[in-house]
């Protein structure tokens, strides 16, 4: 899999948040996009996710030789973030088996081995509404990680976890290494320090 941005712009009133941004992220590698707070580290990632409109430039998803339309790239792609909501009305049964008629789990896997790994298996009847804010991450989390899909986003991914989440994070984050195309934005080292390559959003005001 393969993402081909070409002279990406975008901005806000009239001020640019980033602009002639031009780069390739291939699956064999993974990605860091760093930034300050406030810096449009968020806004790239969305913005390549196809979840906001950029002013300038493109973005191609290529499979091999092949590019996957922008209506189809959903069933490829997987985007964790802090701000994207869970359906909180939905017990978490409910929430997985509404959301695994849209994707699916990595072969081999089945919906309890899913709750397993991310330690809800004791809440599976509870409305996501009363989830604590570590629970809902991890779910979040674990749709990424043991999805089929190809590409992965993660924006700071251990907002809301403690120690033993973070460690959780890190060691299933790395299962992704060379098997997913991933892209991590982050201004915690901790976050992406095991990915091959760093892209500063600074570096395209």
């Amino acid at each position: 899999m393969e993402i081909e941005v070409k002279d990406l712009g975008k901005k806000f009133n009239k001020e640019w948040i980033f602009r002639h941004l031009n780069t390739t992220f291939s699956s064999e590698f993974s990605y860091a996009i760093t930034g300050a707070n406030g810096s449009g580290k968020s806004t790239f990632l969305q913005s390549v996710a196809g979840f906001i409109p950029t002013n300038e430039g493109d973005v191609t998803y290529k499979k091999g030789e092949q590019v996957i339309p922008e209506d189809q790239i959903y069933q490829s792609l997987d985007i964790i973030t802090p701000y994207l909501e869970l359906i909180e009305e939905f017990t978490l049964d409910e929430f997985l088996a509404f959301h695994f008629k849209f994707k699916s789990l990595q072969e081999g896997h089945s919906l309890n081995d899913f709750v397993e790994k991310v330690y809800l298996q004791e809440h599976r009847n509870k409305q996501i509404q009363n989830f604590s804010s570590g629970m809902k991450q991890r779910l979040k989390l674990g749709l990424g990680f043991f999805s089929k899909s190809e590409i992965c986003f993660l924006d700071e991914p251990t907002t809301n976890l403690d120690e033993k989440g973070i460690a959780w994070y890190l060691e299933n984050v790395k299962r992704l290494l060379g098997k997913k195309l991933l892209l991590i934005s982050s201004n915690q080292k901790q976050e992406y320090d095991f990915c091959d390559k760093v892209l500063s959003i600074e570096d395209y005001k």
